[in-house]
């Protein structure tokens, strides 16, 4: 049985339960129930919730989610949001190492204009060589129709939840208004791997020297490998932020919903004034995981530590930026919270999503289970035991990216610019929109395809 833990993103394949032997015929619907409720029973944060006589009579999906300790804002505000099964564990595995069917475009969808029920999707940031890449696309572009069909809150979710070819019609917004182009794009999602390493840039402004790095979600390598691809490269980013010199850094973690915590782990370590004597996280588990773990590991099991890196840059920040939004979320908010008892961390932009709690990855192929579980069981903590952030982090500087997408590196993106300003104390451009302008825009957004990674804002632990 595989096991894997998610913190933000984390993946740990462990044996913890005997599996009875079967013959290779798959589970039954019963069978399958029975392994959940035993894997939930022992992991899930909130076990003491879970019902003494499950109904074993559901399908799999139902019985899952008839076990959570669910969230309500006035019964339960300290309920789960984030938990979660999926039918496939081999999809689940490989979308958290950042390898999924996409066309390879993030973006946001948007009421526009704002009050009516009309959807337009703003493009994000789209993978390099990908097909939408290749089609085109850019971050900022905008589309108003997909397949022929002008998108609505009623019809988006189907004219976009597909893997099959679709075409998009490109719009334009202009002094507030909507025109549609007659160009479209024709998109083909493929199976492709994402480097989360995304943009990096070191910028000279007066005294400051300002390293600057978009990091997309906390992913160590490609999925099935073990060679710590990404980590790597973000060591090298920072050996050249360190040979640059630079005195204060702005981190863009606006679209990153989470990873890994060994990654987050790294990432912390090359920005923090840290040593490798001090504690990054802990981790707090149900009374049956924590006895079990106790005595099976020690204490060095329910916390880790900095790990110690000649890229560091820490001593010598004078700001320490973070751009994020309400799509920051798990691993992200994990490096926000741990650095804090160790520097000053500027936010800007927007809240976050409030995900202090790690999952598990757990499934159970070679005994015939196809579903894989991605249970919450266990809540983070930073040094000083603190982990009051389950309603997300309210950021210190307000600003909206809005619906006018610059590009990464442009100090005319308002979270950059802002973050610039904080440092500075200079704005490197005209501020143009007014506030209520801002306000409105980020009012209007509906959704986003980042909540759909990492199985929607989560981190999880190596094992």
């Amino acid at each position: 049985m595989k096991l894997r833990l998610l913190l933000p993103v984390i993946l740990l394949a462990v044996c913890l339960f005997s599996c009875k032997e079967k013959n290779a015929d798959p589970k039954n619907d019963t069978e399958t129930n029975e392994w959940i409720y035993t894997n939930m029973k022992y992991w899930y944060y909130w076990t003491d919730h879970i019902t003494a006589s499950p109904d074993y009579s559901k399908t799999p999906s139902d019985f899952f989610s008839s076990l959570l300790y669910k969230y309500d804002a006035t019964a339960r505000p300290d309920g789960d949001r984030f938990s979660w099964m999926q039918e496939s564990a081999k999809e689940l595995e490989a979308s958290l190492g950042g390898e999924s069917k996409t066309s390879g475009m993030e973006y946001k969808l948007v009421y526009f204009p704002a009050n009516t029920s009309n959807v337009v999707g703003i493009v994000l940031y789209v993978i390099p060589d990908s097909p939408a890449a290749k089609a085109g696309f850019v971050r900022g572009d905008v589309f108003s129709s997909v397949n022929g069909q002008k998108m609505t809150d009623s019809n988006y979710s189907k004219l976009l939840n597909t893997q099959d070819k679709t075409t998009y019609t490109m719009a334009d917004i202009k002094d507030g208004t909507l025109k549609e182009t007659t160009t479209t794009r024709e998109v083909t999602p493929i199976v492709l791997q994402e480097d989360p390493v995304f943009f990096d840039s070191v910028y000279t402004i007066g005294a400051s020297k300002i390293g600057y790095v978009v990091y997309h979600q906390f992913i160590p390598e490609p999925y099935q490998t073990s060679n710590k691809a990404y980590d790597k490269k973000l060591d090298a980013i920072f050996s050249e932020f360190k040979n640059s010199s630079i005195n204060a850094l702005v981190l863009d973690l606006r679209y990153n919903p989470g990873g890994y915590v060994s990654s987050a782990t790294n990432l912390a370590s090359l920005m923090g004034k840290v040593t490798a004597n001090d504690v990054f996280y802990y981790k707090e588990y149900n009374k049956q995981v924590t006895e079990t773990s106790l005595k099976k590991y020690g204490e060095s099991y329910f916390y880790d530590k900095f790990v110690s890196k000649s890229q560091n840059v820490g001593s010598d920040l004078k700001h320490l930026v973070i751009l994020v939004s309400s799509r920051t979320a798990s691993a992200s908010e994990l490096v926000i919270n741990g650095l804090k008892p160790f520097m000053t961390v500027t936010l800007v932009g927007g809240k976050t999503v409030g995900k202090n709690v790690g999952s598990v990855t757990i499934s159970d192929e070679k005994n015939g289970i196809k579903v894989g579980l991605q249970p919450i069981v266990s809540k983070s903590l930073n040094k000083d035991k603190k982990s009051d952030y389950h309603v997300g982090f309210e950021p210190d500087v307000k600003v909206s990216e809005g619906n006018i997408l610059y590009p990464y590196g442009d100090p005319r993106d308002p979270l950059l610019g802002e973050a610039l300003f904080q440092i500075t104390g200079t704005h490197v451009t005209r501020q143009l929109r007014s506030a209520r302008v801002l306000a409105e825009e980020a009012n209007a957004e509906l959704s986003s395809s980042i909540s759909q990674k990492a199985g929607g804002s989560n981190m999880f632990f190596d094992r």
